[in-house]
C-alpha cells in the first residue's frame, strides 16, 4: 500500500475527524485519528500490517512490540506477516512494563510498532522497555506519524501516513478561545 491508499483508507473508514479535540498528550487539536474505526476490520488490519512488515523484512527481526491497546493487533499482525513472536508492553503503576511473562532476550532483535504518534512519548517508553531487556531495537513502524517530523528517534522509524497537524497548548488554543466544543478522544486518563 503507499501513502496514498493508506489516508484513503483511513478517510472511507472515518477514522480520520475534524473538530476539536483532547489529545492523550494533553495537547488539543483540530484533527484526531480514531484508529480502531479502521482497525476494526480485521481485512484492513491485516492490510496495513503487510505494508508495515514490508518495510522492516530485511531486518531480521525476531520479535515485534507494541504498546497496549493498538499495538497489541499491530504487533500481532505485523509479527505474523514476519513470522516472528509478537508481545506487547503496558503500564503498571504508571511505567510502561512487560507482564505477563514476556521477556526481550538480551540481543533479541525488536521490531516496535505503534499506531497513531503525536508526540513519541509512548514509543520512547517501549524503547526504553527494550533497551532495558537488553534487546537490539532494529526499527520503528508507525500506522500514521501525525507529529509533522517532530517525534524523532534514536532508531531508523516508518510510517504509512505521514500528516501534519497543527497541535495547540491548553492555555493557547484558538479553538477553546472561539468557544468550540472539545472532545476528548483516546484512552488514557492525562
Amino acid at each position: 500500500m503507499n501513502e496514498d491508499e493508506v489516508k484513503q483508507l483511513f478517510i472511507e473508514t472515518g477514522a480520520i475527524m475534524e473538530g476539536h479535540f483532547l489529545l492523550t498528550s494533553g495537547l488539543h487539536s483540530p484533527m484526531y485519528v480514531e484508529k480502531f474505526q479502521v482497525l476494526q476490520h480485521p481485512n484492513y488490519t491485516a492490510k496495513l500490517c503487510e505494508a508495515l512488515a514490508k518495510k522492516f523484512a530485511d531486518e531480521n527481526v525476531e520479535v515485534v512490540v507494541g504498546p497496549v491497546t493498538g499495538g497489541i493487533l499491530l504487533a500481532h499482525e505485523v509479527g505474523k506477516s514476519l513470522g516472528t513472536r509478537a508481545i506487547f508492553t503496558e503500564r503498571e503503576n504508571g511505567k510502561m512494563t512487560l507482564r505477563r511473562g514476556f521477556v526481550i532476550k538480551p540481543g533479541e532483535r525488536v521490531l516496535i510498532v505503534e499506531d497513531i504518534v503525536t508526540t513519541g512519548g509512548s514509543i520512547q517508553e517501549v524503547l526504553d522497555v527494550v533497551l532495558d531487556q537488553g534487546g537490539v531495537p532494529v526499527g520503528i513502524g508507525m500506522l500514521v506519524d501525525r507529529s509533522g517530523g517532530k517525534a524523532q528517534f534514536s532508531v531508523p522509524y516508518k510510517a504509512l501516513l505521514n500528516l501534519t497537524v497543527t497541535t495547540y497548548q491548553p492555555d493557547n488554543c484558538p479553538l477553546c478561545q472561539s468557544g468550540i466544543p472539545m472532545t476528548k478522544r483516546g484512552s488514557r486518563k492525562i
